[in-house]
């Protein structure tokens, strides 16, 4: 098995802390504008790292727009994991976020460029407690 194959699995480790803090923090609100409010950060961030001004490689660029195209996917993913109830949406969300990130990898290795920086792929993520969608 290649490396870059095991990135995704490797990386639940690292998110799982991270995921709990946020967590408690949205124990706080509704499930619903909890989910909405991610979602649009989400979006946000997503639009905002698209915005690439051309480079002169059209290869380069369709990386550099496609990687937070995909990363937007898995951040939504995440959403649907966090405070989704569906058994079935819940594995699709799963099976999003190992996809994509494993394209964004393969984009840059057609590159020959350096990944980019390390984020977790949850394979689980338990539904907010507390709070029902």
């Amino acid at each position: 098995m290649k490396l870059y194959q095991l990135i995704p699995f490797l990386l639940v480790l690292l998110f799982m802390t991270d995921v709990e803090a946020q967590d408690h923090a949205h124990q706080s609100g509704s499930a619903e504008s909890a989910f909405i409010q991610d979602n649009q950060t989400a979006m946000d961030r997503m639009m905002t790292a698209m915005e690439v001004k051309p480079s002169g490689n059209i290869d380069d660029d369709f990386v550099a727009m496609m990687a937070p195209h995909h990363q937007g996917a898995i951040d939504m993913a995440i959403a649907e994991l966090r405070y989704g109830s569906s058994p079935q949406l819940r594995r699709i969300a799963q099976e999003i976020i190992v996809t994509q990130q494993q394209e964004i990898t393969a984009m840059y290795q057609a590159l020959n460029k350096p990944l980019p920086p390390a984020q977790a792929a949850p394979d689980q993520i338990a539904p907010v407690k507390g709070m029902t969608p």
